[in-house]
């Protein structure tokens, strides 16, 4: 899984391979994932949890969105360490009302060990509401584009965004460039960097067509029918995930040349796009 959680994030670091390797520290939640079987019976969800969301249920907060998580890394995981963990719900707070509806926020907070050493924790925070009540105007509206998380690690990059400008974090210490934005270099470990701003032309590497559920958000045509995303491999050597535009979804393909554009998505939203030609 180290293995291919490497290959899927384009980590090289030498610190998860050979036989001292470490697990990346932002795996920790897989290790508590019970796979396609699920937990062996008395190790996944307790009935608390169950009751917890029973109640919500009843209370009519039968939706449910993430918010976000949190995670503290104490100690390197590494191959053959037993994986134990305990979950918690943490916390639940007062009624809230949001633009998605009325609800509560919660927190359940998983203390993750190895040989029963505390080695991080994970928090990790839903808001389960009653769906808001959509009148004819608002169901008249272009739907909206989901918001991306800003955070203190990638506050720099949607910076440039605003001012058009693709930035790429790098290494002060081994020069390596790093996406997307993280507080520590993959290569070496430092913790300082500066930014290169990216020419903005790539090619496809990797792509998936979205047809299900159908988002108007992301569709051309408004109806949300199928819609390509793609990983694109910029002329700088890094990747990044983003929409295609200029080509159908079915025309896409890995290798195909594509440039950089900053699409408006709505007075409040500037995202990065890149653009291809069907005869690239």
């Amino acid at each position: 899984m180290i293995r291919h959680w490497c290959e899927a994030m384009g980590d090289t670091s030498p610190a998860y391979r050979g036989p001292a390797a470490t697990a990346p520290p932002t795996m920790l939640q897989a290790w508590t994932m019970g796979g396609l079987s699920g937990h062996p019976a008395g190790t996944g969800r307790s009935a608390a949890y169950d009751e917890m969301f029973a109640l919500l249920d009843g209370a009519g907060c039968t939706s449910v969105v993430a918010t976000d998580c949190e995670q503290e890394y104490l100690r390197p995981l590494r191959p053959g360490d037993r994986i134990t963990f305990d979950t918690v719900i943490e916390s639940v707070s007062p009624r809230k009302t949001t633009a998605l509806g009325t609800g509560y926020f919660v927190t359940t907070r998983t203390d993750v060990h190895a040989e029963g050493e505390i080695a991080g924790t994970h928090r990790f925070r839903i808001l389960k509401y009653r769906p808001a009540r959509r009148n004819e105007d608002a169901e008249r509206k272009a739907p909206a584009r989901p918001r991306p998380v800003v955070n203190r690690d990638n506050a720099g990059f949607w910076a440039g965004v605003a001012e058009h400008r693709l930035l790429i974090q790098r290494c002060t210490d081994c020069a390596s460039l790093r996406f997307p934005w993280l507080p520590g270099c993959n290569t070496c470990g430092g913790a300082e960097w500066d930014t290169v701003e990216a020419s903005g032309e790539g090619t496809v590497f990797s792509h998936v067509v979205m047809h299900h559920p159908p988002f108007p958000a992301f569709a051309p045509d408004g109806d949300g029918g199928p819609y390509a995303v793609a990983l694109v491999e910029l002329t700088e050597g890094v990747r990044i995930v983003s929409n295609l535009i200029g080509v159908p979804y079915d025309r896409v393909r890995v290798g195909m040349p594509v440039h950089l554009e900053f699409l408006v998505a709505d007075p409040e939203l500037e995202l990065p796009v890149f653009r291809a030609s069907e005869s690239g």
